[in-house]
């Protein structure tokens, strides 16, 4: 199956491997084997003809990448009865309100009880162009993330439903509650990239990063917390986790970016109970894949965080600044 691509501005100079990394959804070892086996080939230039080049080439705007990919084996993966909350499915996809706690798809010591162990039990048809590991994965959430996801259920529909979230014509809305008072209206425009000391986290100060842009769009102020609702203009590795952090405002219970505090206000103990980042994919819209019609999707605050909020000294969930 062949798949086309065209270079966006914005990643000029990236490495060849990268860039497909970024829009295939596989890892890097696998784009590595496609390039070395020859499936990958760039045409710079209307006139230029295509050729299979190498995993360290530099990509410039408006290249066009052909990329062959094999048709997927069997998985190996066994379906398991997990629950799944389903909001929406057709021919064509399926749209899942996520429970935190939950690993999208298997990887390093994650074989099993995975998102995509849960969809093949449900499910079953979904598209083979995430590879053996990872039938159906358009986009990911973190482990620790509840929310809203699309799902495909073809190839077709799966290319489709790519192109949209690389062409940034998705709209993905997030709930996060936040240490200290942050404005509504504020934007956070950083670049992201690997950590290069702790490989496990991503960095706004990374020497090799991507551009990122993060918008407050509103802002609940309580006691020495802010409840945000938050639009990401991009998809890049922990998002609004790294932003938030880097302005001075981590999410509540994220262990890895700042979040856990070991000095709590007594108004404020409920936090103590956050066994996670206090994040939720709130509303995800779309262009459906095959007809072209407008979808959004809204899955509801989990318990565990609504428990909580609840809590809080001034919360009210109809007052908003």
């Amino acid at each position: 199956m062949a798949i086309e691509l065209v270079v966006p501005s914005d990643f000029d100079s990236q490495r060849l491997d990268r860039f497909l990394v970024s829009v295939l959804e596989k890892s890097r070892s696998q784009i590595q084997q496609l390039i070395t086996d020859g499936r990958v080939a760039v045409q710079r230039g209307q006139k230029d003809a295509a050729a299979v080049t190498r995993t360290n080439y530099a990509v410039r705007p408006d290249d066009r990448i052909s990329v062959d990919l094999p048709e997927p084996r069997p998985s190996d993966l066994a379906p398991e009865a997990l629950p799944v909350d389903i909001l929406y499915q057709d021919s064509d996809l399926a749209v899942l309100n996520k429970p935190a706690g939950m690993v999208v798809h298997p990887g390093a010591g994650h074989a099993s009880g995975t998102l995509v162990n849960a969809l093949l039990h449900h499910i079953g048809d979904l598209s083979g162009v995430g590879g053996e590991t990872r039938p159906g994965i358009v986009h990911r959430l973190d482990r620790g993330t509840s929310g809203v996801m699309v799902i495909a259920k073809n190839d077709a529909a799966h290319q489709e439903l790519s192109r949209q979230f690389h062409d940034r014509e998705v709209e993905k809305e997030y709930v996060a509650l936040v240490w200290g008072v942050v404005q509504a209206g504020r934007r956070i425009d950083a670049a992201i990239g690997r950590d290069p000391v702790h490989r496990q986290k991503m960095s706004a100060r990374a020497r090799h990063a991507r551009e990122a842009v993060t918008r407050i769009t509103r802002a609940h102020h309580m006691d020495g917390v802010t409840l945000c609702q938050v639009a990401i203009h991009t998809g890049r590795t922990h998002q609004i986790r790294v932003h938030l952090s880097a302005i001075g405002h981590p999410i509540v219970g994220d262990s890895v970016y700042g979040g856990l505090r070991r000095r709590i206000p007594g108004d404020l103990r409920a936090l103590q109970r956050l066994e996670r980042p206090f994040l939720h994919a709130e509303r995800l819209a779309f262009s459906h894949p095959g007809d072209g019609r407008r979808m959004e999707f809204i899955a509801p605050m989990p318990a565990d965080l609504m428990e909580i909020l609840e809590e809080l000294p001034g919360w009210k969930d109809d007052d908003e600044d």
